[in-house]
């Protein structure tokens, strides 16, 4: 499975965007997709993911949507009013029955 992610970049606090991560390969491996995020000096995080239940972090709840277009194998992440301490490298991650699979980052830095 290869995963294409896409969307980051610089945006003022209050802003948004929206992150795409597009799956190809055998993706009937695929039982849910999500992202995790890794600001510097820290480890990576869980942001939001999507499978048999949707789950969010706490930072995030009310702020963020993960969406999923299972006919195009692709999940989104809109983010809205962003904060400073949103700016991270963000990951997209298939779930499957062992390891995850990894997209390559997209950054995302929020900032005036």
């Amino acid at each position: 499975v290869q995963l294409q992610a896409s969307g980051g970049g610089l945006v003022q606090p209050g802003g948004s965007l929206t992150l795409s991560c597009a799956a190809s390969g055998s993706v009937a491996s695929i039982s849910g997709m999500g992202w995790y995020r890794q600001a510097p000096g820290k480890q990576r995080e869980l942001v939001a993911i999507s499978g048999a239940a949707t789950l969010y972090a706490d930072s995030v709840k009310g702020r963020f949507t993960i969406l999923r277009d299972n006919a195009k194998n692709t999940i989104y992440l809109q983010m809205n009013n962003l904060r400073p301490d949103d700016t991270a490298v963000y990951y997209c991650t298939a779930v499957r029955q062992g390891p995850n699979y990894w997209g390559q980052g997209t950054q995302v830095t929020v900032s005036s």
